[in-house]
This record gives C-alpha cells, structure tokens and sequence, in this order.
C-alpha cells in the first residue's frame, strides 16, 4: 500500500511538473536558420516586408533568418508550405491579408484550412490600394474614367496580384460600384501585374504601393485610393468614396506559423516583430508605400482578421465571385 500511495504521489509530482515545464524546442529556441516564407513573388509588399524584417529579427534571435519566395495561386502555394511544416519555430509565413482572409470563400478545393492550419503570431502593417491607370488611357480623374469606361464597355482590362488578392476584389468592388465593364488579368503578384501596366498590357490596376513611384516619375496616374481613409503621406490623393465610389479594400498583411507551434515561441516572435516594425526605416519605407505599420498583440491580431473575413466574405457571397 505504501508502495503504490508513493507511486501515486510521484505520478502527481510528474504531471504537475510537466504542466508548468516548456517544451525542451522551446527552451532551446531557435538553435538554427530561421525561415519566412512568401508566398508572393520579389518586389511586392510581403516580399518588401519580410526583407525588411528578417535582419532585425536575425540579430534578435542570434540566428539567421532566410527570405524565400513561393509564389502561385494568390498565395496559396506557399501558405500550404508552411501550413505542412513541422510546427517547431523554424517556418513562418510572411503573407497578405486576401491569402488568409478572401482565398477560403473563393477557393473551393484549398489544400489546408487557413483557420486550423495556421498560427496568427503578428501583424505586420495595413496595406492600402490605390486606383492606377496607364496613361493610354484618356482620363485626368476618376470621373473622366468611369465615364471612359463606360463609353466603351469591355475594352478596359486591370491587372491584379491574383485571383482573389486585395487588388482583385477591390476590382470586382469597384466596376460593380462604378457600373463598368473591364477584364480582370490576375498575376502571381502585383510586381509582375504593375510591370505590364507600365508596359500597357493592362490599362489599370489596383496598386498595394509599389506603383506610386512610378506615378512620381509620371509614367502612371493615381486617381484615388480604395480606403475607408487617405494615406498619411499621400494626403493629396483622395479616397474613392470621396469622389463618390464607395470602396474599401484595405488588408493587413501578417506572420504565421505552422498550426501547433509553441506558444511560447509564437509570443517570443510577437514581442520581437512588435519591436522590428518600431524602425524608422521599416515606417518609412511602408508609408512611402502608402501604407502603416501595424504592430498588435496576437489578441487583437486574431480580431482584426476576423472583421476583415467577415467583410471580405459577405462580399464575395452577395456576389458569387467563385476562384477553381
């Protein structure tokens, strides 16, 4: 008896001990490179982001943090890298808000859950786009091109970052705001989407940032921006519901991990981010973009994200807006 009320006792001691013990993973953290994956191709925000990130974190984490590109299928195909990756901290994915929030109402055969699959761990900033259209084309102002587009119904075609990327849906927004006809060409990104807007092969596109210098060297013209609000350091550019076409297609764009990682490291990677986006050059270099770093508990991360599923996903099925 006395043999198995000891033995109970060390069982007790065990199990309280381990539940107040971090995973030995996570006590030794990260004891290798690092990986963020992005799932878009170079040149665009998420890419422009994680580079900008990984040698704050590099320095804060004593390890090497490696960029790798995997684009395809606005973002789906690196998500699902990341999302089949061993859940141990040494993959995460650098990502737009449309891949997590608009590619599971649009998507009918995605290979992983973006609920289940994968971790929040850290906002990164809100990302704004702006209406840009080549000068082909005969409008000064939004409202010389909606009437030139009207005039010629179906002539008009706008790039995209992808099928059911922030760009893309702020498109279908805005032609069904607008009442135009235009054809949508997605890309795997908008780097690739914005080379063939300088090159005329599409005639608008809605722009996460990068085209606005392009504006500045007067190769483009920025008619509006698709946001609730202006841009901080573009205060001349209005909003497109300024000038009358109601459209908000703001996104944040974010990190995550392998659903079943660490909380530990998910909260070490949170604190971490939260003091990378406080550089002045990484603030600078997303507001000449026109967007905001967004630094934000995993709390109100998880909040923001939802709110914007729900607003992108009422959208997308009071129109029947359907991605195979």
């Amino acid at each position: 008896m006395r043999i198995a009320f000891a033995a109970g006792q060390a069982a007790v001691a065990l199990v309280t001990a381990c539940a107040l013990c971090v995973p030995a993973s996570a006590q030794t953290w990260p004891d290798k490179p690092v990986k963020l994956i992005v799932n878009f191709p170079p040149g665009g925000v998420a890419d422009t982001l994680a580079r900008n990130i990984g040698p704050a974190l590099s320095e804060a984490l004593k390890q090497p943090v490696v960029v790798e590109n995997r684009p395809g299928a606005n973002g789906s195909i690196g998500a699902d890298v990341v999302a089949k990756s061993p859940p141990d901290g040494y993959t995460f994915l650098v990502t737009s808000g449309g891949a997590m929030t608009v590619d599971p109402f649009l998507y009918s055969n995605l290979p992983y859950d973006t609920q289940k699959d994968l971790a929040p761990v850290a906002s990164l900033a809100i990302v704004r786009v702006f209406l840009i259209v080549h000068p082909s084309v005969p409008a000064k102002t939004l409202s010389e091109f909606v009437a030139y587009a009207r005039a010629n119904p179906g002539k008009l075609s706008y790039g995209s970052a992808g099928s059911g990327s922030s760009p893309h849906l702020a498109g279908e927004m805005f032609t069904r705001a607008a009442k135009i006809q235009a054809t949508h060409v997605p890309y795997k990104g908008a780097a690739p989407a914005l080379n063939d807007l300088l090159g005329g092969q599409v005639q608008f596109m809605f722009d996460p940032g990068p085209g606005l210098q392009h504006v500045a060297a007067g190769k483009l013209i920025v008619l509006g921006v698709a946001s609730s609000k202006r841009a901080s350091r573009y205060p001349d550019i209005a909003t497109l519901a300024e000038l009358g076409i109601n459209v908000d297609a703001d996104t944040t764009f974010g990190l995550y991990a392998p659903a079943g990682v660490s909380g530990t490291i998910v909260e070490r990677m949170n604190k971490e981010v939260n003091r990378t986006l406080g550089s002045p050059t990484l603030v600078d270099t997303i507001a000449k973009l026109g967007g905001d770093v967004l630094p934000l508990t995993i709390t109100d991360f998880v909040v923001r994200q939802a709110a914007d599923r729900a607003r992108y996903g009422a959208f997308i099925k009071e129109t029947g807006i359907k991605v195979d």
